[in-house]
């Protein structure tokens, strides 16, 4: 089993190269993708899914990107979706909730994550969440600044903002962001995975193995925050729920909540 709600990090390997797989089970993600979509050539797809198949087993559960509905191969990809192992399905260029009740059909019980990646897939976005077999929404920012036209990276602000709020009113996991394209360089991965986490995601899809520690520790809650956090539910305690006061500051029960919450991503 994968728990969308602990896992931060998930990091995506070519299905055309298993001699990766075992390594990144062990890099530290909190999911391991399988890709048969961008990441594998179109004269490879066919080997990756023989590769993909041959690897996957229920002792080491990992999430698969299938290709899109248009694309070459989708039928094929959800055959290997059905091989035990695969313990959720990532649609990519996902638009509407018929596309999903479709793969569900053909892979009844597996969890679903689709990839918003263009503006008809946003328009969407609260129709998928409220899609029985959706587990996450997933954002695919590069395609989807590719369809609108958008330049400005701050103008993606809106956009992950309105799938939290779908994430949240479908009752699913929070939403996981789109990749940061920057391996070696630490920091532009940090920022833009602490920017996710401060709009309501929670975890980035990771193309290097390098990227996936510094996600980790970017939606991971801080000493600091951590022991606001206990000092906050000391302080509850203390007033046995009532409205209280700390460091000059009124807490009442929205904040009591906001500790607990912190304190679980935390895993205390």
């Amino acid at each position: 089993m994968i728990d969308l709600h602990r896992a931060h990090s998930f990091l995506f390997v070519p299905g055309h190269r298993p001699e990766r797989f075992d390594k990144a089970m062990q890099s530290g993600a909190g999911a391991v993708i399988l890709d048969l979509e961008d990441a594998v050539a179109a004269a490879d797809k066919a080997a990756a899914r023989r590769a993909i198949a041959d690897w996957l087993s229920p002792a080491r559960p990992v999430l698969l990107r299938i290709n899109g509905f248009n694309d070459c191969g989708h039928e094929q990809d959800l055959a290997v979706a059905n091989t035990p192992g695969v313990a959720g399905i990532i649609v990519s260029k996902a638009e509407s909730p018929d596309q999903l009740a479709e793969v569900s059909l053909r892979c009844p019980g597996i969890p679903l994550l689709p990839l918003i990646e263009s503006a008809r897939g946003l328009a969407h976005c609260e129709a998928m969440a409220g899609h029985s077999g959706v587990a996450a929404l997933v954002f695919g920012a590069i395609d989807f600044c590719l369809d609108v036209g958008v330049l400005d990276e701050d103008a993606l602000d809106s956009v992950r903002l309105r799938l939290a709020i779908a994430s949240r009113v479908g009752g699913l996991a929070r939403p996981i962001d789109s990749v940061t394209t920057e391996f070696r360089d630490a920091a532009p991965v940090h920022a833009a995975a602490a920017r996710a986490r401060a709009l309501g995601f929670g975890g980035k899809l990771c193309i290097h193995p390098a990227q996936v520690a510094v996600v980790n520790a970017a939606f991971r809650p801080s000493t600091e925050l951590i022991e606001w956090a206990r000092r906050v539910l000391a302080a509850e305690a203390a007033s046995a729920g009532a409205a209280t006061a700390l460091d000059g500051q009124m807490l009442d029960l929205p904040v009591f909540e906001a500790a607990r919450r912190l304190l679980a991503d935390a895993g205390q």
